[in-house]
């Protein structure tokens, strides 16, 4: 072992290397939201509810059909990077469906939501080298990681506060270029961003704006084109980011907005250049969800459905939970280890799968459940995981909303 290595060895912490256990899951093609897990003693049919394919569409017939297709016709995977015998016309297409969707003139594949973040906001937020950043406190650690390799000048404002995203555009030099850069849904919290109101500021101080629509891309809006297109301003955003793997069901990333702008990405990202691109059947997998769910509601309402019942039944429980703006149900905790004891309590005792959220995902002390209910969820499913949930609560103490209420008002009161 070299002095490097023991080095890194010795000086990692039990915290460090302990934070996260993963569950072995296999998806049961079909029959989602059912999956095969490996638990110590074998094997075990579970319930997944944290699940990021929202809609059911990486089970969906035609998302199924065209991959095997494609894979039929064109084999495993691309063979090169786009620029270097990549480009599949399977990958032009999606890119021309997912620009008309969303009413740009050009689209962008990535390999990744992650990388589609990184790759692009590194070089857009980097030009001009003087370009002022806005991005909210809680954006996704692919938008953090782009604004860090861009080298712009950041400011930081409160989450959803418009309110102090004004003060700093009026802070900063009226001359200097700028970029907003926040999220529509965001994927801890589920809560929704005043998008008009900001979009309203962006005019006033000539900023640029990079939408994250990752969570609601399939879910909200006409055709399932997001909450900028829900609330018909989509026009006022000069860049949509999205991902496949969500409301899609496969994977990737992508940028859709002004074809110059996008031409420049596709340019000099480096996270676009120099990478392998995605295998055309996973182009055409995510081209079929796209069109189905342009023609289809039936995936939107179910959701819609599900989350409604979902937060109804946790209010009736007084489990508390930080939104009820969107789909995503998130329990609040604020204990790891409590957090951690009610997902291995719901997956021993009920066969129900939550993933329990830690640091770095959330802050110490916010540590909680994020809830997924699914289009392919049932009511039945819904009525019995709340009551699941509700029992584990009761059984691990975990502060109900009228016992954080009363805590909350001792705590004023000592002050």
């Amino acid at each position: 072992m070299t002095a490097h290595l023991e080095h890194f060895t010795t000086t990692i912490t039990p915290a460090q290397t302990h934070t996260r256990e993963f569950l072995e899951i296999g998806r049961c093609a079909g029959q989602f939201p059912s999956a095969m897990a490996r638990v110590p003693d074998g094997t075990t049919e579970v319930s997944v509810w944290c699940s990021n394919d929202y809609l059911g569409m990486g089970q969906h017939p035609a998302v199924l059909a065209a991959v095997h297709n494609a894979v039929a016709k064109y084999g495993a995977g691309s063979g090169g990077s786009r620029n270097i015998g990549g480009t599949n016309h399977c990958h032009v297409e999606l890119e021309r469906e997912l620009a008309d969707w969303h009413g740009k003139d050009a689209a962008l594949l990535f390999s990744s939501g992650y990388a589609a973040n990184d790759g692009a906001l590194t070089v857009l937020a980097g030009t001009p080298d003087d370009t002022v950043v806005f991005s909210d406190e809680l954006n996704h650690a692919s938008i953090i990681d782009g604004l860090r390799h861009s080298g712009a000048t950041k400011r930081i404002f409160r989450h959803n506060d418009v309110g102090h995203l004004a003060r700093l555009l009026a802070e900063t030099d009226p001359k200097a270029p700028k970029l907003i850069v926040l999220e529509s849904v965001y994927s801890m919290s589920g809560d929704i961003a005043p998008l008009a109101e900001i979009a309203d500021l962006a005019e006033r101080h000539g900023a640029t704006t990079f939408l994250d629509e990752v969570h609601a891309i399939g879910m909200y809006g006409p055709q399932g084109a997001g909450i900028a297109a829900r609330e018909g301003i989509a026009d006022r955003f000069d860049v949509i980011m999205g991902t496949l793997a969500k409301g899609l069901g496969t994977v990737g990333g992508y940028i859709a907005g002004p074809k110059a702008l996008v031409d420049y990405v596709r340019t000099t990202s480096r996270a676009f250049v120099f990478t392998t691109s995605m295998p055309p059947a996973t182009a055409a997998g995510a081209l079929a969800a796209v069109r189905h769910l342009r023609g289809s509601e039936a995936e939107r309402r179910r959701l819609a459905e599900n989350a409604q019942l979902l937060h109804r039944l946790l209010d009736d429980a007084g489990i508390p939970f930080k939104s009820s703006d969107s789909h995503i149900v998130s329990a609040m905790v604020g204990d790891d280890a409590l957090c951690k004891r009610a997902s291995a309590l719901l997956l021993d005792r009920h066969r129900i799968y939550v993933q329990a959220i830690n640091a770095p995902s959330v802050r110490p002390g916010d540590e909680l459940l994020r809830i997924a209910p699914s289009a392919t969820h049932t009511t039945t499913d819904v009525k019995e995981f709340a009551s699941a949930l509700a029992g584990i609560w009761l059984d691990l103490n975990i502060p109900t909303v009228s016992m954080r209420r009363g805590a909350a008002s001792t705590a004023k009161a000592v002050v």
